[in-house]
């Protein structure tokens, strides 16, 4: 529909152009679902297309997705220069804002994986003011967890940072800090949204939290009580993830 708004769909331009656009979304909503093999598929199908053709937005929708690839397959640094030059090339487009949430969190959560959370921090930062300054609020809680993640690692960073005799102080365990209000802010806002693969996801992060602050059976029941909504979709990387851990946070 988006397309058809900006080129008549009988011309083959517009054609061409409106399949560019369904294996861009195919590539983010994979990505999303984590599915690597689907994103490679759609990511790669989309490249080819948009170059041949000279679609610079959904080219550079692919790229990013790529540099996610890239990231799970090791390859950190390129991957994050491939997020990032996907980055750029969507700011050249002069396209909406929203249009490059997406790849910012895609970035977030690659510095997440290689531990950079000061990067990752400031791109989760860029995506919540194009968000709130747009009112594009579809990824929303998402935002808010992987934030959440950031602040957790950065705060164990920080802590085998200090010194021996601080390194072996206990801390206290249950202390709510920012990132747990990050989880529940997460959890706020897919519910309010309806957006249950997000609440899952958010719901697991909080749970693991729990986890390590000795609240197994709370975190046990919260996590139950969402993952027992579901009737499909169990092969998913989100509800394999959610089953294994009410499996360890079992009495």
């Amino acid at each position: 529909m988006i397309c058809s708004s900006i080129v008549p769909t009988h011309s083959s331009t517009g054609r061409t152009l409106s399949l560019a656009a369904v294996l861009g979304f195919a590539s983010w909503f994979y990505q999303l679902s984590r599915d690597k093999q689907k994103t490679t598929e759609r990511a790669e199908a989309a490249i080819t297309l948009s170059t041949k053709q000279r679609l610079p937005l959904w080219l550079a929708t692919a790229e990013s997705c790529r540099g996610w690839l890239l990231a799970k397959q090791g390859q950190a640094e390129e991957g994050i220069a491939q997020i990032r030059q996907g980055l750029t090339a969507y700011r050249a487009t002069g396209a909406q804002v929203h249009w490059y949430i997406q790849p910012l969190i895609a970035l977030a959560e690659v510095c997440l994986k290689v531990g950079r959370t000061e990067e990752g921090l400031s791109a989760l930062t860029e995506a919540m003011y194009a968000m709130n300054s747009h009112d594009e609020r579809w990824l929303e809680a998402e935002l808010y967890r992987l934030k959440g993640e950031l602040l957790l690692t950065q705060e164990s960073k920080e802590h085998r940072a200090q010194s021996s005799e601080q390194r072996f102080e206990t801390p206290n365990p249950n202390t709510p800090g920012e990132a747990e209000a990050c989880f529940l802010k997460a959890i706020e806002v897919a519910q309010r949204q309806q957006a249950k693969s997000l609440e899952l996801r958010a719901t697991v992060s909080l749970a693991r939290l729990w986890q390590k602050q000795g609240k197994q059976n709370e975190a046990h029941r919260r996590l139950s009580e969402i993952y027992n909504w579901f009737t499909e979709g169990f092969d998913t990387k989100d509800l394999q993830e959610a089953k294994a851990l009410i499996e360890e946070l079992s009495p």
